[in-house]
């Protein structure tokens, strides 16, 4: 019986193994970067940082500040009312950014699309501005006609 020898994948086509081979060092040599800067600062932090021992500096969240209150306070809801207001209005603008982007692949559909979405918030914005959700300090009158007693 005759065996035929054959060439093994590597041999026969090697242009395909270089083409699928995944390179590993650049992620290598990235991570090595991260931990080597990583490990340097903590070092150097630790070498030149101050060293002293005060009775508040233990304290939770002070930094060596004596606390002055407690940290259980009441909070107005205008507070939160800004919190979320600042939240939407991030969404928003991520939203429309990614709009901008695919501009081109949107097309009229997507244009129209984004001018429905800006319309809607801007209805909505004037909604709350109007029923006064967005007042967070003393009326504007009031402010005017304190400065103008001022003024006399």
């Amino acid at each position: 019986m005759c065996r035929i020898h054959r060439l093994s994948f590597v041999e026969e086509r090697p242009y395909l193994i270089r083409e699928n081979m995944v390179v590993l060092w650049p992620l290598l040599l990235y991570a090595a970067v991260v931990v080597i800067l990583a490990a340097g600062t903590l070092s150097l932090s630790f070498v030149l940082g101050e060293r002293h021992k005060e009775p508040s500096t233990g304290e939770p969240y002070e930094s060596g500040i004596a606390s002055t209150g407690s940290a259980h306070i009441r909070f107005s809801a205008h507070f939160y009312v800004a919190a979320m207001f600042f939240v939407i209005l991030d969404l928003e603008a991520v939203f429309i950014f990614t709009w901008a982007i695919a501009l081109k692949e949107a097309g009229w559909t997507g244009y129209i699309g984004a001018l429905i979405f800006i319309g809607i918030f801007a209805a909505v914005l004037i909604y709350t501005w109007r029923i006064g959700a967005l007042d967070f300090g003393p009326k504007g009158k009031n402010i005017l006609s304190a400065y103008k007693k001022l003024k006399r």
